[in-house]
């Protein structure tokens, strides 16, 4: 896929201005690419990074001499000026590529994005993306499994040797917190608050809250903690790493390293197979679940909004929705007049 200079500099923004994660960053930059690659294949003019970078310029110092410079179209001016119909026309390839309704719905909140950015700088002198509607997904419902799945999985690491007990520990935070897998990586030592049972989170968009750690996640955390500090291969790099100025990752991987999110998912994995739990589970089922059981057991929508760090309410509403069924659900089975006869 191809990149522009205007695509680099929309990429520095996401990152740097909109604070968005490197994943979600790399994939508004993939759609944005794909659709740098439409158009060279749709006007067949190739690319000279020189004449984009100057007919970029162009765009917004008019007054600068930049313009002689251009000698040939360029796709950073045909991708400005775009308008609704040339949008509709990609939008319309993307349609024939079978992709599912949701990443149709991120290439459009990609353009959508992208178009809002380039018009707020003088890039482009219209928003062809104020005339394309996104089209309407079916709700998909959370997944969440029950409690007594839950136990099972909490149960299956061995905790007789550190990375058993880390693993345990990195379990019972998912369930008892509903953080989310980048940021159980993202913890540090000193993001843990014993006195207070609670935990300090840096969630998306570099946004920060505080969280209460339940009984049997702080118990399996300071077992992790007491086992990795005694052991004859990690309290030395645990020791060096604490006493030092850099902050000290809470779970390690065996390399005395900070844990990556695709470690956790093959662990969960690991674990969900010793169980016989569906394969398909994910850290995210985690936080799916945590929600569900709360709201199942009385808990308001708003205090799980602020424990998942959700920023708007209808993003949690969605949980409600989960537990309205299995109302209905437990109704139809136990009313003897709930089904028609």
């Amino acid at each position: 896929m191809t990149t522009l200079p205007i695509t680099d500099e929309f990429a520095s923004y996401l990152t740097d201005e909109r604070h968005f994660s490197p994943y979600t960053a790399r994939c508004y930059g993939a759609d944005l690419r794909q659709f740098i690659d439409y158009i060279v294949n749709d006007t067949g003019i190739s690319i000279d990074q020189t004449a984009e970078m100057h007919a970029l310029k162009s765009r917004t110092n008019p007054g600068e001499d930049v313009a002689g410079k251009i000698d040939r179209p360029t796709i950073s001016n045909i991708i400005c000026d775009a308008d609704a119909d040339l949008i509709r026309a990609y939008l319309g390839f993307l349609g024939e590529q079978s992709y599912s309704p949701a990443t149709m719905a991120r290439k459009i909140a990609t353009l959508r994005s992208f178009y809002k950015w380039g018009n707020r700088l003088g890039y482009t002198k219209t928003n062809p993306m104020t005339l394309i509607r996104t089209p309407r997904q079916s709700k998909r419902l959370p997944k969440a499994i029950t409690i007594e799945q839950i136990e099972r999985l909490l149960a299956a690491p061995n905790e007789h040797d550190v990375l058993g007990r880390r693993d345990r520990a990195m379990l019972e935070t998912l369930y008892s917190t509903g953080i989310r897998v980048s940021e159980l990586v993202g913890l540090n030592h000193d993001d843990l608050d014993f006195e207070h049972e609670a935990m300090h989170v840096r969630g998306k968009g570099r946004k920060e809250r505080i969280v209460p750690l339940g009984s049997h996640a702080l118990g399996a955390i300071r077992r992790y903690i007491e086992l990795m500090s005694n052991d004859t291969k990690f309290g030395p790099i645990w020791a060096n790493r604490a006493a030092g100025e850099e902050s000290l990752p809470l779970f390690l991987n065996k390399h005395g390293k900070r844990l990556s999110s695709r470690s956790v998912r093959r662990k969960l994995d690991k674990y969900l197979r010793a169980v016989g739990l569906d394969p398909s589970i994910s850290p995210h089922t985690l936080r799916h679940s945590f929600a569900t059981h709360l709201l199942d057991n009385g808990a308001d929508l708003r205090s799980v909004q602020e424990l998942l760090g959700h920023q708007s309410l209808s993003t949690t509403q969605v949980y409600t929705h989960i537990s309205t069924s299995r109302v209905e659900d437990a109704y139809k089975d136990a009313h003897p007049r709930a089904e028609a006869g």
